[in-house]
């Protein structure tokens, strides 16, 4: 005979942790300064099959320094473990010389930015020169 509990059901929320699902073959190749668009593509398809990309938007959130909730203290250890899993997974998709370049960025979020900011900047400088290298041959060379 199957007795009940007087106890109320309690739901605990657990922090969402991360699980690695990708298998090692997804990884990208490293990115050595060349052909950024293509990397930062499959980087961030390979974060995201990961459950990771979304530390590469999201703020640091912040938890005072006398707070005792438990449960936002368990949150905010899960965002710095995922945060942690996120900075690493790009680091170690990055050429020796590029790691130790980058290694000393403080979230993923602010390596994925400074990574933006200098090769998005250099591909955009790269598809200038070849229009204009285009357009200057194309009215200097004499037709014939």
């Amino acid at each position: 005979m199957a007795t009940e509990s007087a106890n109320p059901v309690t739901m605990v929320i657990q922090p969402h942790v991360a699980q690695p699902i990708a298998a090692q073959e997804e990884r990208p190749e490293k990115f050595s300064g060349n052909d950024f668009k293509r990397w930062h593509q499959k980087m961030l398809f390979y974060l995201t099959t990961l459950n990771l990309a979304r530390f590469l938007s999201e703020e640091v959130p912040v938890v005072s320094e006398g707070e005792t909730d438990t449960q936002k203290r368990a949150a905010m250890d899960a965002w710095g473990h995922g945060d942690f899993l996120c900075r690493n997974y790009i680091l170690n998709g990055l050429s020796d010389t590029l790691y130790n370049v980058y290694s000393s960025a403080t979230t993923a979020r602010a390596l994925w930015e400074s990574l933006e900011k200098k090769y998005k900047t250099e591909d955009a400088g790269l598809k200038k020169f070849i229009v204009e290298s285009f357009w200057i041959s194309k009215w200097w060379i004499p037709k014939r």
